[in-house]
């Protein structure tokens, strides 16, 4: 039997313990304390396994109080990395009281409701702790005994919440001496939610509280890791953080300590047995670079693995579309104008796309101009890096979509987003040039129907099939089928009244390899409704007037040709 995959497992302890796959990330440990960094924030994308990296720090850093967990804590690490790298990194295993808190429960629809999840994870924290409070309550003044309990049975006004942290580290030290340890993981998942659902100001004002109280002036601090996929300084939540340490995914070092480099999933797929599948698992979910370390998505390989592990033969798959927020590039469509339409199609195409950094961008200067939009794609993971450049006193990055399985997501958005644009317009006008077998008036209006989309032309047929099809459906005198067996082969698109007595229509879709091609294509596509019987099905059906059109596409332009009582 092979160790199961870790899907969706993302506490280290119970990786190790259950014996899960587990690809060995300690060297952070090393590399965090050779830095010395006290505050110390990574921004990855989603799902590059930051939280599990974090519930690592946990078991190697804390102290429980109980003597037997402290070291069945230290027998995790047995055999892992850290173990090998000497006595004066070993030595400081289970030695501080540690605050792991995660923000991810807050994407919720109100300030209230997102400020409750976020006080249940605090109280649920000091409740982990209780029984330390409880054996050292002598040290605390009643006022913090009291504040500490009221915190940890959910009874604290908000005031008290947004000092917690700060009270947490003072009531450990009074009664261990030991200074805290405190993990925050996607600290910046609040703000986001809180600035697409409308309650911005609010959610900035409490976590700006939460992090100045805990990590600015806190002489009880041992060490702080924060995780999100964005620095925002703009709204003052790191201001005056003079030690604040920020590694992005533009800095060389920890970069290989989130994500997957091309030796563990190498390592990973000829223990599965399934590396005959490399080049589609490289070609889906690599394509990010870290500083100068080439990364996979850790989400999706896993995924793909299990996948394989049951079929060698699978198919890949967007996983990464379930698990991150895609609001950004659904505002990114929503909101493009023609340029940056014209950018998303080109990057789509294989293209690339010059950007200046700004690594402090905010939540709210993200529509302020262009390039703000562009490092949100970024630093979110939509776009990785294909090269740096200096530049006039800044940074410059050539940038690209890192893989097919973004791609995807950036194809499926921005299917969506036509098929929602289309409902909201009126096509009487194409449905009347189509019964009138007016060819030319059917050209102009989806000529002008394409200029205002967004296009993709390496899967151009099913791009064009899908926005055909959508225009066509909606007409509430006809009904609409797609790729209906027909004849001697396939059909694309008919199109037919519900009466037999009715019109009907079919519509065959071709795609030219250039715009001079575009007639001989669509005087093609009729020709073959003809050859290949296309017309059977609807006359089996009881259809005597069936009109047919050999439509053709070149990116922006296309071709439509009527042919009317074509013989059979």
């Amino acid at each position: 039997m092979k160790k199961p995959l870790p899907v969706g497992v993302d506490n280290f302890e119970r990786i190790i313990t259950d014996g899960y796959y587990y690809i060995d990330k300690t060297m952070l440990i090393k590399e965090l304390i050779d830095l010395k960094g006290e505050v110390n924030l990574f921004t990855r994308p989603r799902r590059f396994g930051k939280t599990l990296n974090l519930s690592m720090l946990r078991y190697f850093f804390e102290d429980t109080g109980n003597e037997m967990k402290n070291e069945q804590h230290k027998a995790l690490f047995q055999g892992m990395k850290i173990m090998d790298a000497g006595e004066s990194y070993t030595n400081r295993m289970g030695k501080y009281p540690v605050f792991e808190l995660t923000l991810k429960s807050a994407k919720q629809e109100d300030y209230d409701t997102a400020y409750y999840m976020i006080q249940t994870a605090v109280s649920t924290e000091f409740e982990r702790h209780r029984s330390i409070i409880e054996g050292g309550k002598e040290a605390l003044s009643a006022v913090e005994y009291e504040r500490y309990n009221a915190i940890a049975d959910r009874k604290a006004e908000e005031k008290e919440v947004r000092n917690s942290l700060l009270l947490f580290c003072q009531c450990m030290h009074k009664i261990t001496g030991k200074n805290t340890v405190i993990l925050l993981d996607e600290y910046d998942v609040p703000l986001e939610n809180a600035y697409f659902r409308g309650f911005y100001d609010e959610m900035v004002g409490f976590i700006r509280s939460l992090f100045e109280a805990a990590l600015k002036t806190n002489q009880y601090l041992q060490l702080a890791v924060i995780t999100g996929c964005l620095r925002i300084s703009k709204e003052s939540i790191f201001t005056g953080l003079n030690h604040l340490n920020i590694i992005s995914v533009l800095d060389k070092k920890y970069s290989e300590h989130f994500g997957f480099t091309e030796s563990e999933v190498l390592q990973m797929m000829s223990y599965y047995e399934v590396e005959s599948r490399f080049p589609t698992m490289k070609e889906w979910y690599d394509g990010y670079l870290f500083g100068d370390t080439e990364v996979y998505n850790p989400w999706s390989v896993i995924k793909f693995l299990y996948d394989l592990y049951s079929d060698v033969d699978a198919f890949p798959h967007p996983y990464w579309i379930n698990t991150s927020s895609n609001d950004i590039i659904k505002d990114l469509i929503v909101r493009a104008d023609r340029e940056t339409k014209g950018k998303i199609e080109a990057l789509l195409d294989g293209g690339t796309l010059d950007i200046q950094v700004h690594e402090e961008v905010t939540y709210g200067a993200m529509h302020e101009n262009g390039e703000n939009l562009w490092n949100f794609l970024y630093f979110t993971g939509y776009l990785t890096k294909e090269s740096e450049y200096f530049k006039e006193s800044s940074i410059f990055l050539r940038t690209r979509i890192p893989n097919v399985e973004v791609k995807t997501i950036y194809q499926n958005t921005i299917l969506n987003w036509t098929r929602d644009m289309i409902k909201k317009e009126d096509f009487h006008d194409l449905y009347r040039a189509m019964e009138d077998g007016d060819a030319q008036r059917m050209t102009d209006i989806l000529n002008g129907q394409l200029f205002r989309t967004i296009s993709f032309y390496d899967s151009a047929e099913n791009f064009y099939h899908g926005f055909l099809t959508g225009i066509l459906s909606q007409s509430e005198n006809y009904l609409v089928k797609s790729n209906r067996e027909s004849g001697n082969g396939r059909s694309d698109i008919m199109v037919k009244s519900p009466s037999l007595r009715g019109r009907s229509f079919i519509l065959e879709v071709k795609v030219s390899d250039t715009v001079d091609a575009l007639e001989a294509d669509a005087e093609r596509a009729l020709k073959q409704i003809c050859e290949k019987k296309y017309r059977e099905e609807l006359r089996a059906e009881g259809y005597r007037r069936i009109d047919c059109y050999g439509i053709s596409f070149f990116r922006k332009d296309c071709e439509v040709r009527f042919g009317e009582r074509m013989a059979p």
